[in-house]
């Protein structure tokens, strides 16, 4: 029975297998991995990783997909039909790896959904919309550099791998997309005494972005304070680094040390 792609759902079914391939060798699964797909479609990924592994499980939000799956592994693969965005990632084993070709209009809260997992987590492959894989991974004083860019790169360390073309989809997209890696830094590595208070001031920074730090940031942190962290003031926000955004978090939440 043919599938009709569903706008609500963003599908956009990989069916390259140059690019499959390619997938499949970044992931290099092994039978000892606890694996979950996150919307695995049609099962370009599903079919591949189910070969690999004595078992798999994938989330997926269409029903239909989601039986026909079923119906396609019985036994082999674990099919959780609902929306990954309101999944509960701690119901599977810890060290788990998480793959998938994400919905290109829920990729970015679905990453901050991922990201409270971060701890139970051993590894992250996604295909992205490539513009978001170049802000994720972006430098500081980039024009791809922002509070995705820092809240992401605060909490993994991220490679991208390779670019695909929209002709590696049906149907394709009207944009390339991109495959990236991201591993979980330790938590003795993160630094910020309040992970919340850190994305206030990354989210109020960036709102006003296009302001200096002194004016930007004013509502969180006087000049002088910024000035005791060694920030200028006259930066903007995209010049400070995710290990300057953790210092003057923790400088407002009281805590002097410059982690």
């Amino acid at each position: 029975m043919i599938h009709r792609p569903r706008k609500r759902y963003g599908q956009h079914f990989l069916h390259d297998r140059g690019v499959i391939a390619k997938i499949i060798a970044a992931i290099d699964p092994r039978p000892e991995d606890a694996v979950a797909e996150v919307g695995p479609g049609l099962g370009a990924l599903t079919g591949p990783l189910a070969e690999r592994l004595p078992h798999l499980d994938v989330i997926e939000i269409d029903r239909d997909l989601a039986s026909r799956l079923a119906a396609a592994y019985q036994g082999r693969v674990s099919v959780h039909q609902g929306d990954a965005l309101r999944f509960d990632f701690a119901r599977l084993p810890e060290r788990l790896r998480v793959v998938g070709n994400l919905p290109y209009n829920v990729s970015t809260p679905l990453l901050f959904h991922l990201t409270r997992y971060a701890s139970r987590l051993r590894d992250l492959h996604f295909m992205l919309q490539r513009e978001v894989v170049e802000r994720m991974v972006a430098a500081s004083s980039t024009r791809a550099y922002g509070r995705l860019s820092i809240m992401l790169q605060y909490r993994f360390a991220m490679t991208k791998l390779f670019d695909v073309r929209p002709g590696a989809f049906q149907p394709p997209p009207q944009v390339d997309s991109g495959f990236v890696r991201m591993l979980p830094r330790p938590a003795a590595a993160l630094g910020a005494h309040d992970e919340a208070l850190l994305g206030r001031v990354v989210t109020e920074a960036f709102t006003r972005r296009r302001k200096t730090l002194r004016n930007a940031l004013e509502r969180v942190i006087d000049e002088a304070s910024l000035r005791d962290l060694g920030i200028d003031p006259g930066e903007r926000p995209e010049n400070l680094s995710v290990s300057d955004y953790v210092a003057v978090a923790n400088a407002i939440a009281g805590v002097h040390d410059r982690s």
